[in-house]
């Protein structure tokens, strides 16, 4: 597996580390406790050391550096790709390994791959996680770089299959990079059911120092454009429910620019006393938070995988979210979440108001149920399967090329 900008043991809810980090860690965990052998290649994490971590059965996490004198952020990694692929390359020679798959996760990672695949006879499989030309146009303004779209186009025509979560992530890849239907499989997102369980809402408010008569609202999550945290904000001004309080959980730090916009907002709202910035929390630690709100808000843009959606329900709080990608698929009805057509603030701000009104019915245990087939093994078990057909089709391309050998070139 390639994780090339976000490692899989970085610091969740900072702004290179979110789901994806987790989809790569659990899955390699699930396909590694079934006997699969699975190495993760990343750079370094942020305080990370290099070498080789063994993270589970059969699963090792090899971690390079990328020589610029600090750590970058994204699309300025890409020069410096060359040099991460020549790194991977030269240990599997050391090693003497061959691999039968190459699974990138996102553009970065997806432009490895396509290297490594020229060079070995591996087969490529490439999840996205969001795809450059979606983000540009849900979003509204011009975040990705033209590189990134045309770069993504190059891995789509060169990949042998695409893993995503949502026909509507499928949908996109046809309408906006011509992809195969037949290239394209859709697997199902997946969260830890042992880990996010439902605790006491009292003394889970107790224990991380939540007042037990404040209504809370909770996000949590990343702090990028794409995630909709102002609309978030203006939608919270919106209402003046009484001990109504939000709770914000991630970002990178009081320091970032991200976290002095959401902050000065917050003020010009008028809402700064009523809105409380948790910082980045442990991820074995979120299951309490979870536990201590009210309703959880994703006021996303775009959503292509709602991790956070699953882990809040998981623990039998409720989710109001746009109706965006993965969380259609995700936040059902039975009282278990609330979708919102347009994500206006004032569209938030009325989804939200619904789980505080009288009119509002259903429990932990029907919240929690309705996620209960999200299992990580029902995940892995789906990327098998996909892994499996791309081989089966792989040997049988090698199968008829020895046929037509006399004709074929050769290298």
């Amino acid at each position: 597996m390639i994780s090339v900008h976000a490692s899989p043991i970085g610091d969740l809810g900072t702004m290179d580390v979110g789901g994806m980090s987790v989809f790569v860690r659990e899955v390699a965990k699930e396909l590694g406790a079934r006997g699969h052998k699975i190495d993760i290649f990343s750079r370094l994490s942020d305080g990370g050391s290099g070498g080789k971590i063994d993270l589970s059965e059969n699963v090792r996490l090899l971690s390079f550096g990328v020589d610029t004198g600090r750590l970058l952020r994204r699309a300025a990694l890409y020069p410096h790709l060359p040099a991460f692929s020549q790194q991977v390359d030269d240990l599997r020679s050391r090693e003497k390994l061959e691999y039968d798959i190459v699974h990138s996760h996102y553009w970065l990672s997806g432009r490895v791959g396509t290297w490594l695949q020229e060079r070995w006879t591996s087969s490529h499989v490439v999840t996205f996680h969001t795809l450059g030309a979606v983000t540009n146009m849900t979003v509204g303004r011009d975040l990705e770089p033209e590189l990134r779209i045309k770069t993504e186009q190059t891995i789509v025509d060169g990949c042998d299959r695409i893993l995503v979560f949502t026909e509507t992530e499928r949908s996109y890849l046809m309408d906006c990079y011509i992809a195969p239907p037949s290239k394209i499989g859709v697997i199902p997102c997946g969260v830890d059911l042992d880990l996010f369980r439902p605790m006491p809402k009292v003394s889970a408010r107790i224990r991380v120092g939540f007042d037990p008569d404040e209504s809370i609202v909770l996000y949590v999550g990343r702090f990028a454009p794409p995630k909709g945290l102002e609309r978030l904000l203006q939608a919270f001004s919106c209402l003046r429910h009484r001990q109504l309080r939000l709770a914000i959980i991630g970002g990178d730090g009081d320091g970032s620019a991200a976290d002095r916009k959401l902050r000065g907002l917050s003020a010009e709202l008028g809402i700064g006393e009523r809105v409380t910035f948790l910082g980045r929390i442990e991820h074995e630690q979120l299951p309490r938070f979870y536990s201590a709100a009210d309703v959880l808000v994703l006021p996303s843009h775009y959503e292509s995988f709602g991790l956070v959606a699953l882990e809040s329900m998981a623990c039998g709080t409720p989710v109001v979210a746009t109706r965006v990608g993965a969380m259609e698929r995700v936040v059902g009805g039975d009282g278990a979440g609330r979708l919102v057509e347009n994500g206006t603030p004032q569209e938030l701000a009325e989804g939200i108001a619904a789980f505080f009104s009288s009119e509002y019915r259903s429990s932990v245990e029907m919240v929690r149920r309705s996620v209960l087939h999200f299992s990580w093994k029902n995940v892995a078990d789906a990327v098998i399967g996909e892994y499996r057909d791309v081989l089966r089709r792989s040997n049988r391309r090698d199968t008829n090329s020895r046929r037509d050998g006399r004709d074929a070139p050769r290298r």
